[in-house]
């Protein structure tokens, strides 16, 4: 008979750090998500609209679920040197994406783990119609915090999360509806730790956020987001918010960093390989970044998440991370791009090169 604990031990043999049960059913707190989308607040994320449904009850994605699995992997790593982090000359990824693309090492895990518990089980690593990160507090795997991340009480929000639909029903062990944690939790100095969101008082995420993009606590709006806006929206970045970005060029990490569960728990990731890190993946230097073609391009980020903004937005982004930078060092460069093939790259390189001369109007 396939029990929690024998899906546990397979999950840390595949590598994941944690994992949680939970009965398939109406998914929890579908209506906030359904407010969310009322207001606006995914932006062009059309797709999250579309498959609003499925999203809102997983018997739709996969008829005759029985049960909700969330598996969580770390990519936590080793601390950069903040003075790569933090030179305006170079455009700063976020660390979710410094390494192998997690959709092509996670996937295949997934995957395992599922048609080990049955056939019939659906995968999905950030690509079908879960929101994980409520079925994960669901499971049992965290709470959510103001920031909208799952944070794991004694692990930090540095994961990955992919759920598993099965028609099995899984009856966990007793405290099998866990973490599996690597390492023993260290005695915690955070308060609120017994409360369901452990944010207590703390506003640190939301007073931190370069754009402003918490309304509200527990409420992001994507379209002022570093991270919708470097990644998924794929036409200009408005003009008030380009100043706020500073040298982000793929997502952000600011409202992660500065949580004390984060800066406190977090730990390198037991599965450094597929991370394989290198300097320019981290932080590459703008002057560089302004003078890829397609090819050096897809060369320099070949099998990583950072792909997926396309040369013509990591250019539009590093543009933008240019002007920012405010070094004339950047104006040749921005100059040969007022001739690129792409009119959004042309029409950042503009901006960039108004805001380093000074021009007022770049600062609208």
């Amino acid at each position: 008979m396939l029990t929690a604990q024998l899906v546990i031990e397979r999950a840390l043999e595949l590598g994941f750090d944690l994992v949680g049960f939970a009965p398939a059913g109406p998914t929890p707190g579908a209506d906030r998500f359904l407010r969310w989308l009322t207001l606006g607040y995914a932006g062009e994320m059309s797709y999250l609209e579309r498959s609003a449904d499925k999203r809102c009850n997983p018997r739709l994605a996969l008829p005759g679920a029985r049960t909700v699995i969330l598996a969580g992997a770390s990519y936590d790593t080793l601390e950069a040197p903040s003075e790569l982090l933090l030179d305006p000359a170079r455009g700063r990824i976020a660390r979710y994406a410094w390494g192998a693309d997690y959709h092509d090492t996670l996937t295949p895990r997934l995957r395992q783990l599922g048609e080990f518990i049955a056939r019939e089980s659906r995968a999905y690593v950030d690509t079908g119609p879960v929101l994980e990160r409520a079925w994960a507090e669901q499971c049992g795997l965290g709470f959510i915090g103001k920031n909208t991340c799952l944070i794991h009480r004694a692990r930090g929000s540095y994961f990955f999360l992919g759920a598993i639909l099965t028609p099995m029903e899984i009856e966990p062990d007793e405290g099998a509806v866990r973490d599996v944690l690597i390492t023993p939790p260290q005695k915690s100095k955070i308060k609120n730790q017994k409360s369901k969101c452990g944010c207590g008082n703390c506003v640190r995420c939301l007073t931190a956020c370069p754009t402003q993009a918490f309304p509200a606590p527990f409420v992001l709006d994507a379209r002022r987001c570093i991270s919708y806006l470097t990644i998924e929206l794929k036409g200009s970045i408005p003009l008030d918010l380009r100043p706020l970005m500073g040298n982000w060029i793929f997502g952000c990490d600011v409202c992660q960093d500065v949580c004390p569960y984060v800066r406190q728990y977090s730990r390198p990731a037991r599965r450094m390989d597929d991370l394989g890190l290198r300097e320019d993946h981290i932080a590459p230097r703008l002057l560089d970044a302004l003078t890829w073609d397609r090819a050096a391009f897809n060369s320099r980020f070949k099998g990583t998440a950072v792909l997926r903004a396309k040369r013509r937005g990591l250019l539009r982004n590093a543009c933008v991370a240019a002007g920012n930078w405010g070094s004339p060092e950047a104006l040749p460069a921005l100059t040969r791009l007022l001739e690129d093939e792409e009119p959004l790259v042309r029409e950042h390189a503009a901006w960039a090169i108004a805001r380093i001369n000074g021009r007022p109007d770049a600062e609208i």
